[in-house]
C-alpha cells in the first residue's frame, strides 16, 4: 500500500530489515522450534478426551475450533509466519476440517453439527472489511493528488518557527493524519517531512529525539479517534455491533464524540513529555515541506468527496446509513471517475485484511458451532470479579501488543473476551458493560509502544539513527501507563453512565 507515499523508502527500509532478520540462521531455528512446539500443541488439544475441556456437550467439531483457536493463539504470539498468513490457515483449516466442504473422513460419525463453509469465507466480506478498504481508498487518493502535502503544509503553518510549538505541530498533525491513514504511512510521510528540520538542529541537543518520538507516539494515540484509525478499534466496533450479538449499534460519529476529546488530552500530554524529557537546545526552526498539490479536478473531486464522506461518517444516526456503507462512496466515485485505477488497488493493504478477516472467522465460528454458548453454560464467567476482567484483559493486550501485531492481540483476545462478558450478564453493569471491556482492548492495543518492534511507526522512527532503545522505552511506558488509565476512566464513566 506504501509505495505510493511520501517516505516509502523508511516503509521499504523497515521491510527490508524485517526480512534480513528472518532470513538469519538462528532466527529460522527459533522459528523452527516454535513451529514444532504450535503444532505440538494443536494436536494435543485436538486428540484429548472431550470431557477434559469441562465443557457440557462439547462436539467434536467445537473441540477442533479449540484447537485452531490454540493454534493461532501460539502462531500469532511466536509470529512463526507473518500475522496475515496465520490468518489465512485459520479459515483454511475450518474449511478443511469444521465445515460442511470438509473432507469426508473429519466428518464422519458424529460430530456435531458442521459450520457452514460460506459463512467462513464471508468473513473477508464483512461490512468491517468494507469499512477498511474505504479508509485505504481514502489515502491512496489523497497521496496521488499531493493532498496530504498540501494539508500538512497548510496545518503546520500557524505553528510557527519555535521549536517546541513545530513540535506540537507535527504532534497534532501526525495524530489527525492517523485517524484517517495508516499509522504507517502516516509515519513514513511525516518522518520525510522532518528530514530537513533534523538537519537543522544540533546533534548534541535532545531536540532531534523529541521530535523523532513525536511521530510514533502521536501515531499509536491518534488512531484511537475513529473506527477507522486502527484495526482493534474496527474490530471492537464490529463485536458491538453484531446484529445477532450485542447490537449495539454504535456508530462512527458517536466513537469519534468520545474518543477525540481522550485522544486530543493524551497528544497534549504526549507533547509536555517529550518537551520535557528531550528539551530542544535550538529554539527556533523552518520548515520546508516539499510536493505540491495538483489543482485540477480530480484534487477537488478527491477534496469534496472526502469531507461528504468524513460528514457522513460522522452524523450516520442522523442519516439513517451506517459507516461501512459510506465507506463505500469514495470507492465508487473514485472508480468511476479513474482517480484510482486498477493499479492502485494494489496498494490497499491486503494483508490487514486478511489478518483481520481470519480473527472475524475465529469469532464466528466460536458463536456458529455453539462452543460459546456451552462455554457460557460450563464455566461459571458470574462468579469472576469485573474489575479484575477489566484490568487483566487491558494487561494482557497491552503486553502482547508490545510484541506482536496489535491487530493479532486484538483479534485474539476479542472473541475470548465476548464469551467470558455473556457469561458474567449483569455483573459487569459494575464497570459499565462489556463495551467497557472490549474497547478497553482497543485503548491497551493503541498504548503500547514501548519497543521499536511495537509497531510500525516506532520501528519507522527507530531506523532514523536517532534514537535510542532506552529514550523510545522511557516516553512508551510513561505515555502507555497515562493512555490506558485515562481511557478506562473515560470507558468506566461512559459506561456507567449509559452514554456508552
Amino acid at each position: 500500500m506504501f509505495k505510493i507515499f511520501t517516505g516509502f523508502h523508511l516503509v521499504e527500509h523497515y521491510h527490508k530489515m524485517k526480512k534480513e532478520k528472518r532470513s538469519s540462521e538462528s532466527h529460522v531455528l527459533r522459528k523452527l522450534i516454535f513451529a514444532l512446539i504450535t503444532i505440538a500443541v494443536t494436536l494435543i488439544v485436538w486428540n484429548l478426551p472431550a470431557d477434559s475441556f469441562g465443557i457440557q456437550n462439547l462436539t467434536v467439531v467445537q473441540q477442533r475450533i479449540i484447537a485452531i483457536f490454540v493454534f493461532a493463539t501460539l502462531m500469532w504470539i511466536f509470529e512463526v509466519v507473518p500475522s496475515w498468513a496465520t490468518s489465512i490457515s485459520v479459515i483454511v483449516l475450518m474449511l478443511l476440517t469444521t465445515s460442511n466442504s470438509a473432507f469426508n473422513f473429519f466428518m464422519s460419525g458424529d460430530v456435531g453439527e458442521p459450520l457452514q463453509y460460506k459463512s467462513i469465507m464471508a468473513s473477508f466480506a464483512d461490512p468491517i472489511i468494507m469499512l477498511f478498504i474505504g479508509g485505504f481508498v481514502l489515502a491512496i487518493a489523497a497521496t496521488k493528488t499531493g493532498l496530504d502535502a498540501q494539508l500538512a503544509k497548510v496545518l503546520l503553518k500557524p505553528f510557527g518557527s519555535k521549536s517546541n510549538n513545530v513540535l506540537l505541530g507535527f504532534i497534532l498533525i501526525t495524530g489527525i493524519f492517523s485517524m484517517f491513514i495508516s499509522n504507517t504511512a502516516t509515519a513514513a510521510m511525516m518522518l520525510t517531512f522532518l528530514t530537513p528540520v533534523f538537519k537543522q538542529l544540533p546533534p548534541e541537543g535532545k531536540g532531534r529525539i523529541a521530535l523523532a518520538l513525536s511521530i510514533p507516539v502521536a501515531a499509536n494515540l491518534g488512531g484511537m479517534a475513529t473506527p477507522i484509525g486502527t484495526p482493534p478499534n474496527t474490530i471492537a466496533l464490529k463485536y458491538l455491533n453484531d446484529p445477532e450479538g450485542l447490537n449495539m449499534n454504535l456508530g462512527f460519529g458517536e466513537w469519534v464524540l468520545f474518543m477525540l476529546p481522550l485522544v486530543l488530552v493524551l497528544l497534549f500530554i504526549g507533547w509536555l513529555l517529550l518537551r520535557s524529557l528531550f528539551p530542544f537546545t535550538q529554539k527556533t526552526v523552518h520548515l520546508e515541506i516539499e510536493g505540491e498539490m495538483k489543482k485540477d479536478w480530480k484534487t477537488y473531486t478527491v477534496i469534496v468527496t472526502f469531507i461528504v464522506t468524513v460528514l457522513l461518517w460522522l452524523f450516520d444516526k442522523y442519516t439513517g446509513v451506517n459507516s461501512n456503507t459510506v465507506a463505500m462512496i469514495p470507492f465508487m466515485v473514485f472508480a468511476l471517475t479513474g482517480i484510482i485505477n486498477k493499479y492502485d488497488l494494489e496498494e490497499i493493504n491486503w494483508s490487514v485484511l486478511w489478518m483481520v478477516a481470519g480473527g472475524f472467522a475465529l469469532g464466528d465460528a466460536l458463536n456458529s458451532s455453539g462452543l460459546a454458548a456451552n462455554a457460557v453454560k460450563s464455566i461459571p464467567f458470574g462468579m469472576w470479579s469485573p474489575v479484575l476482567i477489566l484490568v487483566v484483559s487491558g494487561l494482557i493486550c497491552y503486553l502482547l501488543s508490545n510484541f506482536i501485531s496489535n491487530s493479532a492481540t486484538a483479534a485474539l483476545l476479542m472473541p475470548i473476551l465476548l464469551v467470558v462478558c455473556t457469561g458474567m450478564g449483569e455483573k459487569l453493569g459494575a464497570i459499565g458493560g462489556t463495551s467497557t471491556v472490549l474497547i478497553g482492548i482497543a485503548v491497551a492495543s493503541s498504548s503500547a509502544m514501548i519497543l521499536p518492534i511495537s509497531t510500525p511507526p516506532n520501528a519507522l522512527a527507530f531506523s532514523t539513527n536517532l534514537v535510542k532503545q532506552n529514550d523510545m522505552v522511557k516516553i512508551g511506558i510513561i505515555m502507555g501507563v497515562i493512555s490506558m488509565v485515562l481511557g478506562y476512566l473515560l470507558l468506566y464513566f461512559l459506561g456507567t453512565s449509559g452514554m456508552l
